[in-house]
């Protein structure tokens, strides 16, 4: 009960903290960690602590120390803690970083040797020798760091280094006992976590525990199981022990390691588990022998789950069942070294012999098979999966020397027998099941299969190779499968088949394989035939030609424009999809809108066929003639009754044509507005009058421009308007006629003089337009 006095008081120091681990520096000295709380056992002897090296933090804090679980969920209950910061720091919850640095805290040149490592600082370490009657110790441990960034890159690259260094005393060379078990790798950051997306695969993760959320109860953002460390000494020799922790390359983000209190204790090794976890366990009847012999020993006891097995009082153990075993070594009247080791047994698979039969085209008795394909036969569950097959069953017992090529092996006596290797990726539990290599001798008779050229005249074309199944069909059996391939090789190894719709590799002419194979995959028979491309005709490109359906009941001819004719072929035609059987030669009178198809077909029974779309066209018919008038700027817009590929002229249709059905800077006057249909069906016009006023007039006599009036007027055009001619001062000097020849420029028979004059003109639907002109003498 050493250090209860102490226990007792840490324990009332922290009843009033949260459910987080609690750490103390005070209460026990480097010696008392070692030999009361990490030792305990009368059985280890000679206990003396040489050296502990902690960070200078400029106060009493040390980066070294007690912990407790303080009722937490972490796993150990209480034991000493080394830290590259200070132990307060160690203190859950996870909410903020440990990153300390002390001042002149150096590192440690035995840890870099014994790692390989170099570039430590912030070297945490406590020194001791001891000695004990066991021929091994061991105690377990965690450790954590900050280094552990879930989802990110620097768990990849970078972890603090630890090690627990031990030596017989007064020998110069360190074994490091802080491994990830079954292996020679230092247990680190980078050596023991999980996948990291996009940064690196996962290292031993199944040692890995957690990455630690902000409700941890330590202060550390990741941690690894509890892991055990162990070493084989010799009984009654005294070793040295040096536990140490240090950053590496630089003082950022600080790990620990949690030695459990009492862990550290005489043991017996029965070598590792045997766990479904890691792909250990003991596989169907398998049995596992375990020897717990010590020199110094007294008497055996082993137990299972437990329970002591009753009579089993012998070093060695045979399991033959899985569960928790133990052994109990006593070594003298006091010490007992106990061993344990746990054992889970995971099923065979369960596996057929099985027969597979290939095709030999030769008759000879030899082919090639691809060995895979009877994986269906052998194999009874979907996860077991055929790992390797081997010549003979010695071979595949040991897993030595495999065939290097079961996809296209080649049998070497007739009725050859071969062995697969059956397992699955849950377990490393195997069988073994025979396969017999047959002989099929059935034959298949096939036709050649032929296809037209397609639109490229090449050679190359589609084949619907389901044809080929169809015309075999009575020389098989029922549920087989058929497949094809380019070369024997290929069908023989039952690889790179080619798709039943399939386009020939070489052209006009090609050789294929047909395999047909039972529901069991055994090869029925492999048979060849070959793929013809058929020459077909060619004609010329669709097209679209235009009727005029007011030419109706004339009739336009269309063209079946044959390329490189034969005397041979045959010409037929459909009219939207319906057959026009009296039409047989390469030309036809229609008057009918629709779409026509010209095929031809030649003495290969192959066809082509063009397509001729006849659309339909009309004259155009004027609904209404738009323009504007009595401006300096008049405009025409032309709208049809119809619509159509239609262009438009004013005054003189035989010079030029417009798109737009719009004129503008139209003179005033009398005009013949054209349209017409762009193909050549029809033309139509219409006239109008644009209604304008002279800007001036020179009444002189001499027989140009005498008389004033209105443009666009005549006996059936702006006839009724009224037309009447002021002065300036608004007199009124001349009412006009619209059939009159005009104003002459007088008033009373005397001449007016040269100046402005007014106008208003009124229509016969009330609207009025003024303005003025002037009288030049």
């Amino acid at each position: 009960m050493k250090g209860l006095l102490k226990f007792i008081l840490f324990f009332y120091s922290v009843i009033f903290y949260s459910q987080n681990i609690v750490t103390d520096q005070q209460t026990y000295t480097p010696q008392e960690l070692i030999e009361d709380i990490l030792i305990d056992s009368n059985c280890i002897t000679d206990v003396v602590v040489t050296n502990a090296v902690s960070g200078n933090f400029g106060n009493t804090e040390k980066s070294f120390g007690y912990f407790d679980a303080n009722g937490s969920n972490f796993p150990f209950q209480s034991g000493i803690v080394l830290s590259t910061g200070k132990l307060n720091n160690v203190q859950g919850p996870n909410t903020t970083l440990s990153d300390d640095d002390g001042t002149n805290w150096i590192g440690d040149s035995d840890l870099e040797i014994a790692l390989q490592e170099s570039g430590t600082l912030n070297a945490t370490i406590l020194e001791f020798d001891f000695t004990s009657i066991a021929n091994q110790i061991s105690f377990r441990y965690i450790f954590a760091s900050e280094e552990y960034q879930e989802n990110n890159s620097s768990t990849c690259n970078f972890s603090d280094l630890f090690g627990f260094l031990i030596k017989p005393v007064g020998s110069s060379n360190y074994e490091n006992i802080a491994l990830v078990p079954e292996t020679n790798t230092p247990v680190k950051v980078t050596t023991v976590h999980p996948e990291i997306p996009n940064g690196c695969e996962a290292q031993n993760e199944i040692y890995f525990e957690s990455f630690n959320g902000n409700n941890a109860p330590i202060n550390f953002n990741g941690q690894t199981k509890v892991l055990t460390a162990t070493a084989n000494t010799i009984p009654n020799q005294t070793y040295h022990v040096k536990l140490v922790i240090a950053d590496e390359q630089n003082y950022r983000y600080d790990s620990a390691v949690f030695l459990e209190a009492g862990s550290f204790k005489l043991t017996t090794d029965l070598g590792p588990d045997k766990l479904l976890s890691n792909l250990t366990a003991l596989c169907g009847t398998e049995t596992l022998t375990v020897n717990a012999t010590q020199s110094n020993a007294i008497s055996y006891q082993w137990k299972k789950n437990g329970a002591d097995l009753l009579g089993q009082i012998n070093p060695e153990y045979t399991i033959t069942d899985q569960g928790f075993y133990e052994v109990e070594v006593t070594l003298n009247s006091t010490c007992i070294s106990t061993g344990e080791i746990t054992i889970e047994y995971a099923d065979l698979p369960i596996v057929n012999n099985a027969t597979l039969e290939q095709c030999d085209q030769n008759q000879d008795g030899f082919t090639t098979y691809n060995l895979f394909n009877a994986e269906n036969e052998i194999i009874t569950h979907t996860d077991d999966l055929i790992f390797d097959f081997y010549n003979s069953e010695l071979a595949a017992l040991s897993q030595t020397s495999p065939i290097p090529n079961p996809n296209a092996f080649s049998n070497t006596n007739i009725n050859q027998e071969v062995y697969a290797v059956i397992g699955n990726q849950r377990t490393n539990c195997t069988s073994i099941a025979k396969l017999t290599l047959t002989i099929s001798n059935n034959t298949l008779n096939i036709l050649p299969l032929n296809s037209c050229d397609d639109e490229i005249i090449d050679g190359v074309t589609s084949f619907d190779l389901n044809e080929i199944g169809s015309q075999i069909q009575t020389q098989i059996p029922t549920n087989v499968i058929v497949t094809y391939y380019t070369s024997e090789a290929n069908a023989l190894a039952s690889t790179n088949s080619i798709p039943t719709n399939f386009i020939n590799t070489t052209p006009n002419t090609q050789l294929i394989y047909v395999r047909v194979d039972t529901s069991t995959n055994n090869c029925f028979s492999i048979g060849s035939t070959f793929l013809n491309t058929l020459e077909r005709p060619e004609v010329e490109s669709d097209y679209t030609i235009n009727y005029c359906i007011n030419n109706f009941p004339e009739t336009i001819t269309l063209n079946g424009g044959v390329l490189n004719p034969e005397p041979t072929d045959i010409y037929s035609w459909t009219f939207n999809n319906n057959p026009l059987p009296t039409e047989t030669s390469s030309t036809i009178e229609i008057n009918t809108i629709g779409t026509y198809t010209f095929i031809v077909t030649n003495t290969n029974n192959c066809q082509i066929s063009q397509v001729i779309n006849v659309n339909s066209v009309e004259t155009p018919v004027i609904s209404n003639i738009n323009f504007t008038e009595l401006s300096g700027n008049n405009s025409v817009t032309i709208e049809t009754l119809n619509s159509g590929d239609f262009e438009y002229a004013i005054d003189n249709p035989s010079i030029i044509y417009q798109n737009s059905n719009t004129f503008t800077s139209v003179s005033p006057g009398f005009h013949t507005i054209y349209v017409r249909e762009k193909n050549g069906c029809g033309l139509t016009s219409q006239s109008i009058s644009i209604l304008g006023v002279p800007k001036f007039f020179t009444p002189n006599g001499d027989g140009f421009n005498d008389y004033w009036k209105p443009i666009g007027i005549s006996d059936t055009v702006n006839f009724d308007l009224d037309i009447k001619i002021f002065n300036r001062y608004g007199k009124l000097l001349k009412q006009l006629s619209p059939k009159s020849r005009g104003w002459d420029g007088k008033f009373n028979n005397a001449y007016l003089p040269t100046e402005d004059y007014w106008f208003i003109i009124t229509g016969q639907n009330g609207l009025t337009t003024t303005g003025h002109f002037t009288l030049k003498r």
